[in-house]
């Protein structure tokens, strides 16, 4: 089944939440990765962006933060995690051990983390393949490699 172009664009604007927050991640001097938890009628909870560098705390990345600025919740399953960037293995196991049921990913062409097994999971992941997501942090890349390979890149 395919994604209605409602639902798409629905998704895109919740994209934009999670891009604001990259990009301030990014002005901050940190890794301009953003996300956002919506409940399933698309009501924002809370957005979070990776403050790794910020904080010096490497557990802070972006969709851990969100998660906890959303504070406890009854349910997951119907939470729709949004994302900048493909989830490492550590937020794949955050989202995999709450069982939040849809994940939007504006780009995994830089990344593709645990996409492959979200899907097998049963987890909904809608990837937008934004190219402002993939300049933003190919440009950040580029620019300070030695900050993206502390956890995600390849050295």
């Amino acid at each position: 089944m395919t994604d209605s172009v409602d639902d798409v664009s629905r998704y895109r604007a919740m994209l934009d939440v999670a891009l604001e927050q990259a990009r301030i991640g990014r002005g901050e001097g940190g890794v301009p990765i953003g996300a956002a938890l919506f409940d399933g009628e698309g009501k924002l909870l809370a957005a979070g962006r990776n403050r790794r560098v910020q904080e010096d705390d490497p557990s802070v990345h972006g969709e851990t933060d969100a998660f906890r600025r959303a504070g406890r919740q009854r349910s997951y399953k119907d939470k729709i995690m949004v994302t900048t960037l493909a989830p490492c293995w550590y937020c794949t196991g955050l989202i995999r051990q709450f069982g939040i049921g849809t994940v939007v990913v504006g780009e995994s062409r830089t990344f593709s983390g645990g996409v492959d097994s979200l899907r097998a999971l049963g987890v909904k992941v809608v990837d937008l393949d934004s190219q402002e997501c993939r300049e933003l942090l190919e440009g950040f890349i580029a620019e300070k490699p030695e900050v993206w390979n502390e956890d995600i890149g390849e050295e």
